[in-house]
């Protein structure tokens, strides 16, 4: 291989084995582990960007390659001069082995030429790259014994043909036999086992729209990306047909069954019945102006499609509409990589890749981290916002990869309808009512008791705490949660303003702040405070110093501070240095062990050259982990002004100083934003634990 770079080629010797989930669980493996990660496919199905494989993989964060360089050849290619490919193919992948520390390849897919002949020219390839094949079989309705000897004749073939190979993965198998399939598979290699799951097979809507060449006529469209469960033929009467209904199906019935259709609809809406996936209308009929009214007036975001085929060729075109593991089904992306977590390991397999860790923090690695630490030991998280579709598919992932355990506030009936309606998969979620009486009872007692002093009575404790950022923050104060985060569709003074009343500081502490955790390309920095604190005092600085030195510590940050100013030593005057130099003395008076230095300038505490000549004798310039700003117009508006010109990934504003975590989300928040931020304030509550056992 070229330069430095690592390679390794996942092969199978046959169609059907689940090729894919291999390839994005090693392929996000990497990401997390080294610099820049490279796929490539040697023989692509079409060289026009439609290849769903190279397109899941290029749409994972941290692989940055385009779909024309990530190309070897096509199946014509191969066809008309094999052994002009094969150099073609050796070519392209130095290119992209140039620009990257390790690089994915993914053989073909068998759907061109004889199995044999596909096989035999993967081999070739991987022996001419040099890359070791990860060799991908499947278990679906095979015995252990037969999965070890397709394994077996499938590493003979590789190697006949001077391919090596360096791990076995057995996918689709019985989730019953995964040890025994695991005892029967070679010692000599690395091995792994993972079953079956239903979601990776079942198809899009999207894909069985695109099979009956069918027209959306109503519902929501994003929802035809939503997985398909069941197909059902619906000709019978509407009262037989709702008894045959199952959760994310499609129902084919023909266009003229208005009855069927309106039932379907109700149904669909109606507590009690099954979520469906949509309504295919056969056989080229028109609905009548009437009932397309009615359907419009009714609302339902449930696709209903439209296609001239008979029955027949409706539903056999349906039932072979075959699932795929494609980058625009998040259900599908999150459940692969779950499983891939879960049964693989990601240790042996990259000693078996060969690639060494990286001393780089990409923001992608830190995110990782950031998951996998809260995974390690989960803890209980509480969502007021339900009505939200962000948090339900954020709750989907987290809940998917086992990263917390949640309960989201609102109306269970709604919200698990509309999670179905979303097709994602929320079932071990807690639901809770804000109304829940023995709930609103014990908070109302609390709330009053903690606010006497206020004057507040019990009655209108009990207005107060249903509003939903009170009733999770009172959650988390009564144990039923150990963490809260909200403020997708609230302010940050409607989310944080019940911690302050009820929670109130850690032991120690005078001030609740924020942090940014601002991952740069290649480290994470922490921002204080950027979010909370308009102009805090010298005592007050001081204070949000050291919750910023101990935050960087729960997250595995080396914290040296730097007390920001306009002036860097001891050359500025004025109020605004004056309290940033009498902050810096507090906190070394305090905290003599903590690494801090101040007042400084931006670009010494961050740049190695600049603090050279501006502080050469500074234990922190030029290596600052941790950046006090000295009030919050700065710190918010250089948090931005990095975020945007920088292209740093800002996670926060992360607070601190309560005494359980509460976490505030932009209005603005994406998914994943949604999905750091539980992360982060379960590792909160895991190192508050432990100070609680420690204490």
């Amino acid at each position: 291989m070229e330069g430095v770079s690592r390679s390794i080629y996942i092969a199978s010797a046959e169609g059907h084995t689940g090729k894919s989930t291999v390839a994005l669980g090693i392929t996000a493996l990497l990401t997390r582990t080294v610099g820049r990660v490279g796929v490539f496919r040697p023989v692509a199905r079409v060289a026009d960007g439609s290849d769903y494989v190279l397109d899941l993989l290029l749409g994972h964060d941290g692989v940055d390659l385009s779909y024309e360089d990530s190309v070897g050849v096509t199946y014509d290619d191969v066809h008309e001069d094999p052994e002009k490919a094969l150099a073609t193919i050796v070519a392209r992948y130095h290119e992209v082995a140039k620009k990257c520390d390790a690089v994915v390849i993914v053989g073909t897919d068998y759907t061109d030429v004889s199995g044999a002949a596909e096989f035999e020219f993967n081999a070739r390839i991987a022996a001419n790259l040099g890359s070791p094949v990860a060799l991908v079989v499947h278990g679906r309705d095979r015995t252990p014994h037969e999965i070890s000897q397709v394994v077996e004749q499938s590493r003979s073939e590789l190697e006949f043909h001077h391919a090596r190979v360096a791990a076995v993965f057995a996918n689709r198998c019985d989730p019953e036999q995964l040890d025994e399939v695991r005892a029967v598979l070679p010692a000599d290699i690395g091995v792994s086992a993972l079953p079956e799951e239903p979601v990776l097979v079942a198809p899009l809507l999207s894909a069985l729209v695109e099979a009956v060449d069918g027209t959306l006529v109503s519902g929501d469209a994003s929802l035809l990306s939503r997985e398909v469960r069941d197909v059902t033929v619906g000709a019978m009467m509407p009262e037989h047909l709702i008894e045959r209904l199952r959760e994310g199906a499609v129902v084919i019935t023909p266009g003229d069954r208005s009855d069927a259709l309106l039932a379907l609809l109700a149904a669909h809406a109606a507590e009690g019945f099954p979520a469906l996936a949509g309504i295919i209308l056969n056989g080229g009929f028109k609905s009548s102006e009437a009932i397309g009214r009615l359907v419009s007036g009714l609302g339902s975001a449930l696709p209903v499609i439209e296609t001239d085929l008979g029955t027949y060729e409706t539903a056999r075109r349906a039932w072979s509409t075959r699932g795929r593991l494609a980058r625009d089904s998040a259900l599908k992306v999150d459940t692969a990589l779950s499983m891939f977590e879960r049964y693989v390991d990601a240790d042996a397999l990259i000693d078996v890749l060969d690639v060494a860790r990286t001393d780089v923090i990409t923001p992608l690695m830190f995110e990782y981290d950031l998951l996998d630490r809260a995974r390690a030991a989960r803890r209980h998280i509480v969502l007021p916002e339900g009505s939200d579709d962000r948090i339900l598919r954020a709750a989907s992932t987290l809940l998917t990869r086992g990263v917390v355990d949640l309960t989201i506030l609102g109306v269970e009936s709604t919200i698990r309808a509309r999670a179905a309606e979303l097709g994602l998969e929320i079932d071990d979620a807690r639901i809770v009512s804000t109304s829940d009486e023995e709930l609103v009872s014990r908070f109302a007692h609390v709330y009053a008791d903690a606010r006497s002093h206020k004057g507040v009575t019990i009655e209108q404790a009990r207005e107060v705490i249903q509003d939903v950022s009170f009733f999770g923050t009172m959650m988390v104060l009564e144990g039923l949660a150990d963490g809260m985060v909200s403020g997708a569709a609230h302010t940050t003074a409607h989310t944080i303003t019940p911690s302050f009343q009820v929670i109130k500081t850690a032991p120690g502490v005078s001030i609740v702040s924020s942090v940014f955790l601002m991952c740069l390309a290649d480290r994470v920095l922490v921002y204080g405070d950027c979010a909370v604190n308009p102009d805090p005092t010298a005592e007050q600085l001081a204070d949000i110093a050291i919750s910023s030195a101990e935050t960087a510590r729960q997250f595995h940050i080396e914290p040296r501070v730097a007390m920001l100013s306009y002036s860097t030593g001891s050359s500025g005057t004025g109020s605004d240095v004056d309290k940033v130099r009498e902050a810096t003395r507090i906190v070394r008076e305090r905290r003599p062990d903590l690494v801090v230095d101040g007042p400084m300038q931006y670009d010494a505490a961050v740049e190695p050259s600049v603090a050279a000549s501006k502080a050469p004798d500074s234990p922190v310039a030029g290596r600052a982990t941790v950046l006090v700003f000295p009030d919050l117009n700065t710190g918010n508006n250089t948090y931005k002004a990095v975020q945007r010109s920088a292209g740093a990934v800002a996670i926060g504003p992360v607070l601190q100083g309560l005494r359980k975590p509460v976490n505030d989300l932009s209005r603005g928040a994406t998914v994943q934003d949604i999905v750091n931020t539980v992360a982060i304030t379960a590792i909160q509550a895991q190192e508050m634990g432990s100070e609680e056992n420690d204490a």
